[in-house]
């Protein structure tokens, strides 16, 4: 069993990046943080540590519980980490998803110059 695996590999590992350069980059920019300090992309993770991750508009928190510095299916996921991200981050979440005002069907296509003139009319009341 190993003892601890560099964060941006692991971040990778478990799916939460696609690629293991964007894991690095969010670790270069400080979106990544371990007991509320940002780490470097070089930065070992150990079974039992919270890892937060900052993904606009909300921060996400993982708690380790294995490592592995392979990437896995995402059936697998599930044994490494535990989401822990406090319900109000997801509450914000869902809020920015339900903000959509103004959503046209799937596969309608892109908006005609009637449908735009409609909409500018619409919204200067």
């Amino acid at each position: 069993m190993e003892s601890g695996v560099r964060i941006d590999k692991w971040l990778w590992a478990v799916r939460i990046f696609k690629t293991r350069s964007q894991a690095t980059e969010a670790c270069k920019k400080g979106h990544i943080s371990i007991a509320d300090s940002p780490v470097k992309a070089s930065r070992e993770v150990h079974v039992g540590e919270t890892v937060s991750v900052r993904k606009s508009p909300i921060t996400r928190s993982f708690k380790v519980l294995a490592l592995s510095g392979k990437r896995m299916g995402a059936k697998l996921v599930t044994d490494f980490f535990e989401d822990v991200t406090p319900s109000e981050e997801l509450e914000l979440l869902e809020m920015q998803k339900n903000m959509r005002w103004s959503e046209r069907q799937k596969g309608t296509g892109r908006p005609t110059k009637k449908d735009r003139r409609d909409l500018d009319d619409f919204f200067e009341w």
